[in-house]
């Protein structure tokens, strides 16, 4: 049976989909509407502990989602596909091509956490491992990584989606796996096509960031700077990011 998941599209160029820690398969904004499924066939997975798979027992790890998405593309018939990864979802689709570097044809990282260990200390430890059980961290935390410059209204809807739609035992367990996790040796050197993402505004996986990590580990990485977008993309310019983000897998 096929691994739960959500459809866009219906073309040639196939396209696994991996959301970050606060969001799910649904999480996605606008961005959705504006995809050309005439030429790509999306396949959006939920995390075991997320979304329509809440109720689905786990590990809650970036291994477990990886074997997920080779059991997901196995049963769709996918031999290769491409992946695109937001956030922590941009660690995990780097998981799979450890476990599986020749079915993936290309790797896009939208304002993605490295395949190196992301060190928290001191406030943000607090922040960050405080936001299962506390909604303001989880607030604050979008917050910062839009770079203050959401609307309220906006950032409360954010929070009370990332609380309905994410078991807590299973947000708390993928921000230690996330964090604390290094296979970048595993994926350093690799000649796949990969092009990362970064925000403007974010204040947390900055261009700086992404230079000393996934450029460093991809020789043939290409970064690019959105101007008015923060962590966030496809709720911050949804037009513009699908429209840059297909002409990268089209390229």
């Amino acid at each position: 049976m096929t691994i739960t998941h959500r459809r866009v599209g219906a073309g040639d160029h196939k396209v696994v989909v991996l959301h970050d820690w606060f969001g799910t398969s649904a999480g996605w904004g606008p961005f959705l509407d504006y995809l050309d499924g005439d030429a790509f066939d999306y396949a959006f997975l939920d995390y075991r502990g997320y979304g329509e798979r809440a109720d689905v027992e786990g590990d809650y790890t970036l291994a477990e989602i990886a074997r997920d998405v080779l059991d997901l593309a196995d049963g769709l018939g996918w031999e290769s596909f491409s992946l695109v990864g937001h956030s922590m979802g941009g660690k995990a689709a780097q998981r799979v091509l450890v476990e599986a570097p020749h079915r993936v044809r290309k790797l896009v990282g939208i304002t993605p956490v490295p395949a190196s260990a992301y060190p928290l200390e001191g406030d943000a430890y607090d922040l960050f491992h405080g936001a299962a059980a506390q909604p303001a961290n989880r607030r604050a935390i979008l917050d910062l990584v839009t770079g203050q410059r959401a609307t309220a209204v906006w950032l409360d809807r954010m929070t009370s989606q990332s609380l309905a739609h994410s078991r807590p035992e299973a947000f708390a367990a993928y921000l230690t796996d996330w964090t604390t996790q290094d296979f970048a040796a595993k994926i350093a050197g690799s000649r796949l096509p990969v092009h990362v993402f970064v925000g403007q505004y974010d204040l947390a996986l900055t261009e700086p960031v992404m230079r000393a990590t996934w450029l460093a580990h991809y020789p043939d990485a290409a970064l690019e700077v959105l101007p008015g977008s923060g962590h966030y993309p496809q709720y911050e310019i949804p037009v513009a990011f699908a429209t840059r983000l297909e002409a990268v897998l089209r390229a």
